[in-house]
C-alpha cells in the first residue's frame, strides 16, 4: 500500500535524464515505486496528473523566510505553492545570536522544509526594509567566527552553509574583512559560503578569487558595477576561471539583482546561472521576484530551456547544499515533488531596474507532495 500515487504526469526529472509518462508511488515520505501503470486502490491517496508536468521538489537556494525574526522573512507556508518550492534554503537571515529563534518559532513548525545558509553577522539581517537599511555587516563587533562555528555545530542538521553579504550597502566601511572572517569559520566546519556582493568596495576583483569550490555566488546577473561582464559585454576570465574550480553561480533575484540585459548577454554568451533562485523577501515577493516559479519563467523566456531551468532548481541546488537525497525522483528519494503546467500566452516579466519583457510562456503550480503528503493549489492563478 502507497500513502500517494500521482497517475499519468509526465515525470520530468532532468537530473537523471527521464521524461516519460509514468504513474509515482510514495511511501514513508520516500519516493517508492515508478511505473506504467500502478492501480489507485494501492494507494490511500491517488491523484490524476494527466497532462501534467512532474518535477522533483523544486530547491529555492536564495530566500529570507525567517518571519517575525528579521524585517525581511516571509512566511514559506504561504509561498510554497505560490513558487511550487518544497524546500527553501535561507540565505543569512539568522545569525549565531538568533539561530535558536528561527528553529523553534519557524523552521520546527513549518511544513515545508527550510534549510539555512549561517549569517556571518551574529545578529543575522536585522535592520532592512523599504526605508531603513543597516548592513549587518557594517560593524565588524558583530563578526565572531568562534561564535559562528558554535552555532553550526549545534545546527549542523540544518545548517548547510555560511553567508555574508558583503559591499558598501552590507558591509559598511568593513571591506573584504567579513568575507575572511566567513571563510575561516566556514574551512573550520568544512562547509560551503554563499557570498552576496552589491556595490565596491570591496570589488569584484577581490571577492572572486577567494571562492572556494562549493561556494557560491549569488546575483551574479546583477547590474554594473558588480556585473560579471567585461566592458567588451562578454563573460571576465576570472568568472570564467572561478566556474572551472567549481564555484556556483546563483541568480537571487530579489528586489535588485536580476537585469535582463546582463541574463540576455550572459545567456548568449554560453554563460547559464548554475542555480536559479528567487532571493524572496518581504520587499519582493510584490515584485519583482514574486516567487520562485516566476523567477523561472523569466528565464524560459530569456531562451534557456525547460531542461535547464528545472535542473537549476532541482539538481543543481541539491549538489550545493549536499543534499543528494533531495533534488531527484529516484527511488528511495526524499518524496518531494512539484507538479507544474507549462501555460502559453502573454505574460509581462520585469527585472529589478524595472526594464519590461513579454514573454510567451510561463510556469504554474498546480500541487506539491512534500514528505509524500499531497497538497493542491486551489487557488492556483492560471492566468
Amino acid at each position: 500500500m502507497f500513502d500517494l500515487v500521482l497517475k499519468g504526469g509526465r515525470l520530468f526529472d532532468p537530473g537523471r535524464n527521464v521524461d516519460t509518462v509514468a504513474d509515482i508511488g510514495f511511501r514513508n515520505g520516500r519516493v517508492a515505486a515508478i511505473d506504467a501503470n500502478i492501480p489507485a486502490d494501492a494507494a490511500r491517496d491517488a491523484q490524476d496528473v494527466t497532462g501534467l508536468i512532474v518535477t522533483p521538489g523544486l530547491i529555492d537556494l536564495h530566500t529570507h523566510v525567517y518571519w517575525g525574526g528579521t524585517s525581511l522573512g516571509v512566511d514559506a507556508d504561504e509561498m510554497a505553492l505560490r513558487g511550487g518550492t518544497t524546500t527553501f534554503v535561507d540565505a543569512g537571515s539568522a545569525g549565531a545570536g538568533n539561530f535558536k529563534g528561527f528553529r523553534r518559532h519557524v523552521i520546527e513548525r513549518s511544513k515545508s522544509r527550510i534549510l539555512c545558509y549561517l549569517n556571518i553577522s551574529y545578529a543575522g539581517i536585522y535592520g532592512f526594509s523599504k526605508n531603513v537599511m543597516v548592513g549587518e555587516c557594517g560593524d565588524i563587533r558583530l563578526l565572531d567566527a568562534r561564535e559562528a562555528v558554535a552555532c553550526g555545530r549545534e545546527h549542523s542538521d540544518l545548517i548547510v552553509g555560511m553567508k555574508a553579504r558583503i559591499g558598501r550597502i552590507a558591509g559598511g566601511t568593513s571591506g573584504i574583512a567579513p568575507l575572511d572572517i566567513m571563510l575561516e569559520a566556514a574551512d573550520r566546519l568544512q562547509l560551503p559560503c554563499m557570498t552576496h556582493l552589491d556595490y565596491p568596495p570591496p570589488g569584484r576583483s577581490e571577492v572572486i578569487p577567494r571562492l572556494r569550490k562549493g561556494d557560491v555566488l549569488t546575483h551574479c546577473y546583477k547590474t554594473f558595477p558588480n556585473d560579471i561582464r567585461g566592458g567588451d559585454g562578454h563573460v571576465r576570465a576570472e568568472i570564467k576561471q572561478a566556474r572551472e574550480r567549481g564555484v556556483w553561480f546563483d541568480i537571487g533575484h530579489g528586489m535588485g539583482s536580476l537585469d535582463f540585459e546582463v541574463a540576455e548577454a550572459m545567456i548568449a554568451d554560453g554563460f547559464l546561472p548554475d542555480t536559479i533562485s528567487s532571493d524572496v523577501h518581504a520587499l519582493c515577493i510584490d515584485g519583482p521576484a514574486f516567487d520562485l516559479l516566476r523567477t523561472l519563467s523569466k528565464f524560459l523566456c530569456l531562451g534557456m530551456t525547460l531542461e535547464q531551468v528545472i535542473t537549476a532548481a532541482t539538481t543543481t541546488p541539491a549538489r550545493a547544499i549536499d543534499r543528494s537525497d533531495l533534488g531527484s525522483l529516484a527511488i528511495g528519494a526524499v518524496g518531494d515533488a512539484t507538479v507544474l503546467t507549462e501555460r502559453q500566452g502573454s505574460f509581462d516579466y520585469m527585472d529589478s531596474l524595472g526594464r519590461s519583457m513579454t514573454g510567451d510562456r510561463r510556469l504554474f503550480c498546480r500541487g506539491l507532495v512534500r514528505g509524500g503528503e499531497w497538497t493542491e493549489n486551489e487557488e492556483q492563478d492560471l492566468g
